[in-house]
This record gives structure tokens, C-alpha cells and sequence, in this order.
């Protein structure tokens, strides 16, 4: 009998175009698997507490050792913690994350995608990008350090120092990084405000003529004379500098294998709390993240979200945020964590004295209040 016959024949198509689904499903995931994507994924990093320890070294050679290290001055027990938080980056200017991994991330709310040039522009290298990081937490531990102290009340003296002369400029083979820069054409300069007032007359003189430049080197004072030349659209001598504090006692941040300056209001307050009587956190356990800048002002940093998670995972119940990072703060906090917003080291100092008394915080600033 032949009635019948068609029919294995469509059970056998359609068992056919089901396995291609299937195969082409698996070859999918396993091209999503392996392929890589143009972004990066950031996760919560590592929390150190800045009135704490790391452990630093390897095998025997390895030990404990204070992130904040003050000699010259009398310092006071603290307790509790006082945490400054990291972004860990999955992928870097090379490697990427696969398209599985993406997905994944975009589904996570401790996690987030970014493009690939938001951290590495287009020709720069990883060993590069961990290169301005490591300058930027050093630049920022230095803000930290004279934040503090002023905020104590001391009187810090400054000084302009060069940082970097861009090959082939016109400062170069003239001026030398280390070099102190002391007058510009006559005009005295020792702050960073007077770095912008380096910007605004070197401009201001021009291209055309060259300029008096006064400098310090090794303990001794010279002039040399540059001619500025015109980059972007304006003249430019084609240096870094960096603002240099005499502090009255030496201060040391031992923190190993992090960069960025995300974590110069952390660094300030930990110092604080070992230079003054009591417990700055009252004993307990705060996670808090900023920019830094001499004069205390606090500064909004990236990967805040991350942050929140970091803090939450670590135990903090209390979380310091920029003012600035406030609106990506808002429905992504944590249960259990109680974020508060503050745009100057002295605010921040006041807002934990008051969590620490026990006393009432509704007069605090929250993020979304």
C-alpha cells in the first residue's frame, strides 16, 4: 500500500529544518562564545580601608602593611572601616569580552558595558592606559594628603613642579621634568591656581617672541628663555605641571596595584581620623568614593554603580558619594546601604561625626533627597 507513503517524507523535512535550527543555534553560541565585542564590562573591584592594611609581598616575604603610614606626628587609634572602592575592568585595549559575556553583563545590576574607547582611545596601549592610572592615584594621594592637612589647619607652601614636557614642543630640551617653575615673564607663580594663570600668559604672549621663563634645578635658580608655539589654536609651551606641597610631617600611602584618582576623598579622611582623637566612622563600617582637590572639594568619579555593590559586598552600611554621581545613585542602591551626598572634604568630616554621635541624620543630604 502506497496511501501513505508522502507522510514519513514531511516528518523527515521538518525533523531536517528543526535540527538546522538547532545547529545553527549552537553555532550562534559558540560564535557569540568566542567572538569578541567592542565593549567592556565593569564589575565591582577590590575595597581596601584606607585606616587599614593590604597585604603586599609573596610566599614568606609577605606581610601586612598600613595604607596610611604618618611619621612626625601624633596619631590615635581608629576602628571600624573607612573604604575606598575600585572598578574592576573585564577586557583591555587588546582582549575583549565575548558577546556571551555581554549579554550576560547587560542583565546584571552590580555590572556594566561600556565602549572599548571609553578607557582605550583608538592607538593607545594598555600599558599606557596603567601608566596615566598609576599617575593619577599618585597625583591624587598627594591632594589627599594636603586636603587633610589643611583641613587640620596647617599652612602648606607650594610649588609648581613640571611633570612632563611634550616631545618636541617647544619647552623640549629647554625645560627638564622636576624642574620648578617659579615666574612666568616676571610673574610669580606657586599654586594651581597660578597654573592656570601659566596657561593664560603664555597665551597672552604669544608666539612671536621669546619668553622668560624662571626656573629652579637642582637647589639653584636660572632663567632660560622659551618661544611658545601655537597648538590648537592657541600658544602652548608644552608642559605638565603639577602642584607641590611642603608638608610639615611625611605621610606615606602604601597602596599597591590601583590606579585613578577615585579614591582621594577616602585617602583624606583616613588621614584625618589617625590625626585626630576618636573615631571619625564612631567605630563603623563606611565605604565612600570622590576626587579629591587641595582646597577639598570633592569630584565625581566613573563607575559609581559598581562602587555601591562593592561597598555592600564588603559590609558598609554607610556609603560617601560625590554630589555630582548623585543622579546615577538613585534606584541602584543597594539594600541596607545608606548613601549620602557630599561635595567638600568638610562636609564629609561633619556628616560621619554626626552618623558616628548616633544622632538623628535627617538633616544629612541623601542622593535623591
Amino acid at each position: 500500500m502506497t496511501l501513505f507513503a508522502p507522510e514519513p517524507r514531511r516528518r523527515s523535512r521538518a525533523r531536517t529544518i528543526g535540527w538546522a535550527f538547532v545547529v545553527g543555534a549552537v553555532v550562534l553560541g559558540l560564535l557569540a562564545s568566542f567572538l569578541p565585542s567592542p565593549y567592556l564590562i565593569e564589575v565591582p573591584g577590590p575595597v581596601y580601608n584606607t585606616i587599614g592594611t593590604q597585604r603586599q609581598g609573596q610566599g614568606k616575604d609577605a606581610k601586612d602593611v598600613e595604607l596610611i603610614q604618618i611619621d612626625g606626628a601624633r596619631t590615635y587609634p581608629t576602628s571600624g572601616a573607612l573604604d575606598m572602592l575600585t572598578v574592576g575592568i573585564q577586557g583591555d585595549a587588546t582582549n575583549r569580552p565575548s558577546w556571551t559575556s555581554v549579554i550576560r553583563a547587560l542583565f546584571s545590576e552590580s555590572e556594566a558595558v561600556i565602549p572599548a574607547s571609553a578607557v582605550y582611545p583608538e592607538g593607545t596601549t594598555t600599558e599606557q592606559v596603567n601608566q596615566q592610572d598609576a599617575a593619577a592615584m599618585q597625583s591624587s594621594q598627594q591632594s589627599a594628603v594636603a586636603a587633610a592637612l589643611i583641613h587640620q589647619g596647617e599652612r602648606l607652601p607650594t610649588r609648581l613642579e613640571v611633570g612632563s614636557v611634550q616631545q618636541g614642543s617647544a619647552a623640549d630640551g629647554v625645560i627638564r621634568k622636576g624642574d620648578v617653575i617659579t615666574a612666568f615673564d616676571g610673574r610669580q607663580l606657586t599654586t594651581n591656581v597660578d597654573a592656570g594663570s601659566l596657561r593664560a600668559a603664555v597665551a597672552e604672549h604669544g608666539t612671536s617672541s621669546p619668553a622668560t621663563v624662571t626656573i629652579e634645578r637642582d637647589g639653584a635658580s636660572r632663567t632660560v628663555q622659551v618661544t611658545p608655539r601655537e597648538e590648537q589654536g592657541t600658544a602652548l609651551l608644552g608642559v605638565g605641571v603639577t602642584e607641590q606641597y611642603d608638608f610639615p610631617f611625611e605621610v606615606e600611602i602604601a597602596l599597591q596595584d590601583v590606579g585613578g584618582p577615585s579614591a582621594g576623598m577616602m585617602f583624606a579622611l583616613g588621614i584625618i581620623d589617625e590625626l585626630t582623637p576618636g573615631e571619625l566612622n564612631g567605630g563603623k563600617h563606611v565605604a565612600g568614593t570622590g576626587t579629591i582637590t587641595a582646597d577639598g572639594e570633592v569630584g565625581p568619579i566613573g563607575g559609581i554603580r559598581q562602587k555601591l555593590y562593592g561597598a555592600k559586598e564588603a559590609g558598609a552600611t554607610v556609603f560617601l558619594a560625590p554630589a555630582d554621581n548623585c543622579d546615577e545613585v538613585v534606584g541602584h542602591v543597594p539594600d541596607g546601604l545608606d548613601v549620602y551626598k557630599v561635595a567638600t572634604l568638610d562636609q564629609a568630616v561633619t556628616d560621619l561625626q554626626t552618623i558616628a554621635s548616633g544622632k538623628s541624620t535627617a538633616g544629612l543630604a541623601r542622593c535623591g533627597s
